[in-house]
């Protein structure tokens, strides 16, 4: 949560943090704030509520900041309602110290009552403003340098963090540090930059460094230094970015999530492409050998959210050709249930962000037990990929819609060629079989471009229920782990209240909520499980429920069961959910945008969740 900008160099830093700034909303627009310095003049800061368009207007655009040394903020709140007086930057009373902040502070309660004992006075509800104070206490109590305050301050403070800091007696630098959240730092040669993801800094520069939990780094004009908790100097070589900033940017599209649907095809082909190599699978590049792959005994999935939805689909497919026993599990609920992992197992862990807090205490869980760790996702570098003993990279570019779209098609796509490499390492799946379904795997970016060629049935048909006040997705085995991800598209944009749920459950309850005009959508991808599907949605038809059937083309018998049909190009039913989770994706497009809201950056939520 959460979005962190810095820069120092010979520009004016404003505009540039608030360029920034317009990179990172989608992690927080509650509030936002700029903290600026003009040389040996006093830091300067302005903040305001609300969208980040507010504090662009309070600003002029940044014209009236004068200065090219600044750190900015644009806030998801967590402690504390959203306001100016809550919003970061923070200060200490004398603006000697200055800092913004993303994470959660654990123990930020008892800190302040040690600081106001020392004298210290609060003026806001925040965690943040507790970690600036404490790193003013130390910094005047033992006269050093920053980089010793910010350790001792370290060295105090329980829970998540990643601090930008300005101190009064030190212009033209700025200092950082982190514990499980995320901090990337760009440098060029007459100028350096810092965020809390790779978009805000995308336009300046592709040469990253990321810096560890416990790590203090000082920026400087064109330079970087880093440190240990102990201030021992670190040695860090670059990392690049492969990304583009054109392709952080909306070109053309009204909305993020609009373009990111239509990038679907390209981000699958090049996930296809990274691992299939010369007509075979190859995880070598992610220490996967076959005799690695034999040895697993059982597979757990760990995820949240999208990538959970992924997990779920993963399961059937896994099971179905590999023959190994697969776990899914939601990641917030992984390690407190104490799970009970064997040394000859494998944890997968499916992140976009690579930060996600609940999968990395899960990741941190496994690893703790001895068991080997899998990483899908899709930011290089990140702590979840630098954490886990083997990794495997999706390619779907930066997304910055809230609601995943094209890291949720990568990630089954990798579930895919895992689950098919797993097989012929155990000898479950023949050759020729591994070769035509691959073949069908590279069908697909051509099959998701007809699925979205047909996007304005979805749009008229969205219109038609913009004003739904519940609606619920029905389906059977891989179905219904769709039906999972198109009922979160739904209510997570359009704030639509809907539930997916199995098919089958429909008589143990749930067909009690269904009434006159209910819509339900029924999801018929799976030809042995397509009879069934029928009866559910007779069932529900029958209590006055409106239907959309979603199914593949030559099932046309499902216009005399639904109400309004939406047909998808035939695939393997194992790679259904590829081209079914398209139209329910503009499903959820279209009614959020024929209701007005905002598509990109719904309420209350944020891209990447980094705190528990």
């Amino acid at each position: 949560m959460c979005g962190i900008v810095g820069y120092v160099g010979n520009e004016q830093a404003a505009k540039i943090l608030l360029d920034g700034l317009s990179k990172l909303e989608y992690r927080g627009y509650d509030s936002a704030g700029l903290a600026v310095r003009d040389g040996d003049k006093p830091i300067e800061v302005v903040k305001a509520k609300g969208r980040l368009k507010v504090l662009q207007e309070k600003t002029n655009d940044g014209e009236s900041m004068v200065g090219d040394c600044g750190i900015g903020h644009t806030r998801w709140a967590t402690h504390g309602e959203p306001s100016t007086q809550n919003a970061h930057p923070h200060y200490s009373d004398d603006l000697a110290v200055v800092a913004v902040h993303n994470g959660i502070i654990e123990n930020y309660l008892d800190l302040r009552e040690k600081l106001e004992k020392n004298g210290y006075s609060f003026y806001s509800e925040t965690d943040t403003e507790v970690a600036t104070k404490l790193i003013d206490y130390y910094h005047k109590k033992y006269r050093g340098t920053p980089v010793e305050a910010m350790a001792r301050s370290m060295m105090r403070i329980r829970g998540s963090y990643a601090l930008a800091v300005l101190f009064k007696d030190y212009p033209g630098e700025i200092y950082a540090t982190r514990q499980d959240s995320p901090m990337i730092i760009g440098v060029t040669d007459s100028a350096s930059y810092l965020a809390s993801d790779v978009p805000a800094i995308l336009k300046y520069t592709r040469s990253v460094y990321y810096i560890d939990n416990m790590e203090i780094a000082r920026l400087t004009r064109g330079g970087v230094d880093f440190y240990t908790v102990d201030e021992e100097p670190i040695a860090k070589e670059p990392v690049q970015i492969t990304w583009d900033a054109e392709s952080a940017e909306r070109g053309g599209y009204q909305h993020f999530m609009m373009k990111e649907i239509h990038e679907q095809p390209k981000a699958v082909l090049d996930t296809i492409n990274s691992l299939v190599k010369g007509g075979e699978i190859d995880l070598s590049e992610a220490g996967l050998t076959d005799d690695a792959l034999r040895s697993i005994s059982q597979v757990h999935i760990v995820a949240c959210g999208s990538a959970y939805h992924v997990g779920v689909a993963a399961q059937y497919v896994i099971e179905d050709f590999a023959r190994v026993p697969v776990r899914v599990e939601i990641a917030s609920e992984f390690r407190y249930r104490k799970p009970l992992l064997q040394k000859d197992e494998l944890v997968v862990i499916i992140s976009q962000s690579g930060e996600t807090a609940d999968s990395l205490a899960a990741l941190r869980e496994a690893k703790a037990q001895g068991v080997r760790v899998l990483a899908i996702v899709n930011v290089v570098g990140s702590t979840i990929a630098r954490e886990a003993d083997h990794v495997i990279y999706t390619f779907a570019g930066p997304e910055i819609a809230v609601a995943t779209t094209k890291a949720y098609s990568t990630q089954l796509i990798v579930s895919y060629l895992l689950a098919i490499r797993l097989a012929v390492a155990r000898g479950e799946m023949e050759p020729e079989e591994c070769e035509r379904l691959l073949s069908e795997l590279r069908a697909l970016p051509g099959k998701i471009e007809r699925v979205l060629e047909d996007k304005e049935r979805m749009q008229w048909f969205a219109s038609k229920f913009a004003n739904a006040k519940d609606a619920f997705f029905i389906g059977r085995g891989i179905d219904y782990a769709v039906g999972m991800e198109g009922s979160l598209k739904l209510k997570e944009i359009s704030y639509v209240h809907s539930e997916a749920y199995a098919a089958g459950e429909l008589k143990h309850g749930t067909i009690s909520l269904i009434e006159n005009r209910t819509l339900v959508v029924g999801i018929l991808t799976q030809q042995n499980l397509y009879e069934k599907m029928i009866s559910n949605m007779a069932e529900c038809k029958s209590r006055g429920a409106y239907l959309m059937g979603l199914t593949n083309y030559g099932n046309y018998n499902v216009e005399d069961a639904a109400d309004f049909t939406v047909y998808i190009p035939k695939t393997d039913p194992h790679f259904a959910a590829s081209l079914a989770v398209i139209p329910l994706q503009l499903m959820g497009y279209y009614v959020s945008l024929a209701k007005g809201l905002d598509v990109d950056k719904p309420r209350n939520l944020a891209k990447s969740v980094t705190v528990e």
